[in-house]
């Protein structure tokens, strides 16, 4: 019977851990059926649940809830949302097919399932395979040296989403706007409203009717007219093929106490831990910081050859000026620690946009071919990077600088971020500028930055929309 105890074979993972046994299996149906609960579930109703969004972190963290409760199919429905159409190229298919049948698992898995002679034919250039497609196998475009388990994919978005209770926005901030305002169309007739998750990471910047900025919540709000306590926010040190491979790691969900709170209980894993935290506008704009200056430690480290001491001196700087902007946003910003920290030095360390700055500097990607890499997806920092800087140089804005004792726009206390627009955006100066930035005489200890953010001197509220 769906949903009962079952003895089930131990999956060996990766890392040398064991999921899946009798007192977890109910362990886990014991948590779905209290979170049920909480929504007001009755016994013939399903709970439903959509990631909107296939990128790496967003296929991933469907995969997560289907290993955990997709099993329990009379009680919940897991499916994942991309659009259709999109064609994956002969090389991926190629690197593709080579994946499968070095992971015997996924090649028996295939085959019981008569999806394996589909990727023969496409290795050999007879058949093209599209993104949505692959998915339900368990593989993402993005992220196809990692399979996943197999998921429920929909491409129509109106029903994916239309009777959903948790949407979990795995989109790029810069999609994220276009999706919603289509989503409201399809939620005019509901009762009740969902509770929405995203993932997404990134900022747009509003100049009118005063300077702002527009985080992937405020988005979602906008668009759709969900209330803000059901919007919140996953983020934490998180590289999507290690936590699938069950490496040890955890986040924090933030956004208001009626949500944040059974959430993380329901989406905590042996190996996945999430905490919950009240502070939703640091975490999100922190998301969308770690992105930008991962583009220049990346640079930084190809540069110097993995200088230990080079990155140790990046890393400084950068963190001051992320702590710098976040309280120009928020009176009372969560600290620069723990999780936060954590998430924005595996970010630097390891993630896409660190990646994508090494190429750059290595002179294997050029900024022509745009910020969508194949293999990768969407590298936001870039964007990122074009609306800090757009939104700080305002001076409407203006602070004191403390050496020059004279007003002037809050950018100008943030070398990095202005050099790194003039490589990524203006493009007036190659990646080698980074370097000078750091190397600059007249650079400040970024101590005294942090004194000058903690002093609260230089808060502002209206970067937020708030009077």
């Amino acid at each position: 019977m769906v949903g009962s105890i079952e003895v089930m074979m131990p999956n060996v993972h990766s890392n040398g851990s064991v999921s899946v046994s009798v007192s977890h299996n109910g362990g886990l149906e014991e948590k779905l059926d209290e979170f049920r609960r909480i929504l007001g579930k009755s016994d013939d109703d399903l709970l439903k649940i959509v990631g909107v969004g296939a990128g790496a972190w967003g296929s991933v963290f469907a995969a997560l809830l289907q290993d955990s409760y997709g099993r329990f199919r009379d009680k919940v429905q897991i499916r994942i949302w991309r659009r259709g159409g999109r064609a994956v190229d002969r090389a991926t298919a190629e690197h593709l097919f080579e994946v499968i049948n070095s992971r015997e698992d996924v090649l028996r898995r295939l085959i019981r399932r008569c999806a394996y002679l589909k990727y023969v034919e496409a290795r050999l250039g007879d058949r093209i395979l599209y993104a949505d497609e692959i998915l339900k196998d368990g593989f993402c475009l993005n992220m196809v040296d990692t399979p996943l388990s197999p998921m429920k994919v929909v491409t129509n978005l109106q029903e994916a989403v239309w009777d959903a209770d948790i949407v979990v926005n795995g989109l790029p901030s810069t999609e994220t706007r276009e999706v919603f305002e289509e989503i409201r169309n399809y939620w005019k007739e509901r009762i009740s409203p969902p509770i929405i998750i995203s993932l997404s990471k990134g900022i747009e910047a509003a100049l009118d009717p005063v300077p702002h900025i527009i985080t992937p919540t405020q988005m979602i709000s906008r668009a759709t007219g969900v209330p803000k306590e059901n919007i919140l926010y996953l983020g934490g040190p998180n590289i999507a093929s290690e936590i699938y491979n069950k490496e040890y790691a955890n986040a924090r969900i933030c956004g208001a106490e009626k949500w944040r709170i059974p959430l993380a209980k329901f989406l905590r894993q042996p190996h996945f831990i999430v905490w919950d935290n009240s502070d939703l506008v640091t975490h999100e704009v922190m998301g969308g910081l770690k992105n930008v200056y991962a583009i220049g430690a990346g640079m930084v480290a190809s540069l110097t050859k993995e200088s230990a001491t080079s990155k140790s001196v990046y890393f400084a700087h950068c963190t001051s000026e992320m702590i710098f902007i976040t309280h120009l946003l928020t009176e009372e910003p969560e600290k620069l620690a723990g999780p936060l920290l954590a998430d924005t030095y595996v970010t630097l360390l390891k993630g896409r946009n660190a990646w994508y700055g090494q190429m750059i500097a290595k002179g294997e990607l050029s900024l022509d071919m745009g910020d969508s890499i194949s293999g990768k997806g969407m590298i936001q920092g870039v964007s990122a990077v074009g609306a800090f800087y757009e939104l700080l140089s305002q001076s409407s804005l203006s602070v004191m600088h403390p050496n020059e004792k004279k007003p002037v726009a809050p950018v100008e206390l943030c070398p990095i971020l202005k050099t790194l627009y003039k490589i990524l955006i203006k493009r007036e100066q190659d990646s080698r500028a980074i370097l000078d930035a750091l190397r600059d005489e007249r650079l400040n200890d970024p101590r005294e930055r942090i004194e000058i953010a903690q002093s609260h001197a230089f808060y502002k509220p209206s970067l937020l929309g708030q009077p």
